[in-house]
């Protein structure tokens, strides 16, 4: 394989051409690829053609598969999860419409995530990632050191018991995720600055879904740096937006970025295969 690697903003993000995901890398193409998912964060592959087995097997190139938390799996697939939006959904709260970081509510934190699209709108629902290398590199002298050290509490705030989306609020019915879990209202204390262990490199590690708070902090104390953290890490220089098309696949590090589904596409169907990677306790 003659692999091309294509950045698509400055901040993160590269389509990878001239690999077939369908067929094993050989050894050279394999490390190019693990080469370009650390230096540029997410990489994107269009024009494949995947069953399920085939994206596990991909998947599988960059650690053991995980079993997403809360939300039911495809059908003799326990490592899938199929993210859809019927047409009929309209005005809904879509699956990943909030930056975030996926499942950070665990103790061991996805490394990463794979996402396959079978069936996309003409235009509409793209997904944005954001670059928490570069937000954190752009912090302030003293903003650097006041947050060393410390950590924040993450919980499973959309699927437990006090945190979760208002009885009112209309959701997707085409996934189908568990709700009012006591078991997602526990607390769980991460790094709010986090060394990759692969890279070295230091990346700002919370996000509005599931942080709660600082560590020994309340809510209230804690409310007027996160949300400042929140809007500094989605700056726009720190972001790229990636336009699905049918066979596209976008494999992203959960460890140094955080992702918004964009929420668009209102009476168009959207169908993606999802498969995560195990991670490991943030440091």
């Amino acid at each position: 394989m003659s692999i091309e690697i294509r950045p698509v903003a400055g901040a993160l993000g590269a389509e990878i051409r001239g690999v077939d995901l369908s067929r094993p890398l050989g050894n050279s193409a394999s490390a190019a690829v693990h080469r370009a998912f650390h230096d540029h964060l997410v990489l994107f592959f269009r024009d494949q053609r995947l069953t399920p087995e085939q994206q596990m097997d991909f998947t599988r190139l960059f650690g053991p598969l995980a079993v997403t938390p809360f939300v039911k799996p495809m059908d003799g697939y326990p490592h899938i999860v199929k993210v859809l939006k019927e047409a009929a959904e309209r005005g809904i709260s879509t699956f990943g419409n909030s930056w975030h970081s996926d499942f950070t509510s665990e103790q061991e934190p996805p490394l990463g995530s794979v996402l396959y699209a079978l069936e996309t709108p003409e235009h509409g629902g793209d997904t944005m990632f954001a670059n928490m290398y570069a937000a954190y590199d752009a912090l302030s002298d003293g903003m650097k050191r006041m947050l060393e050290g410390v950590k924040a509490i993450h919980v499973g705030k959309p699927y437990g018991t006090k945190y979760g989306p208002p009885r009112t609020m209309k959701t997707s019915t085409s996934i189908e995720i568990a709700r009012n879990l006591p078991e997602a209202d526990r607390e769980v204390a991460h790094p709010v600055i986090r060394t990759h262990p692969a890279t070295g490199k230091k990346a700002l590690f919370v996000n509005p879904i599931y942080t709660l708070r600082f560590a020994d902090m309340t809510e209230e104390e804690s409310r007027p740096v996160l949300e400042h953290l929140y809007a500094h890490a989605v700056r726009p220089e720190f972001t790229c937006r990636f336009r699905w098309t049918k066979g596209a696949l976008a494999l992203w590090d959960n460890r140094c970025t955080l992702h918004y589904a964009v929420n668009d596409y209102d009476g168009r169907r959207r169908l993606m295969h999802r498969t995560m990677i195990e991670g490991d306790r943030p440091v």
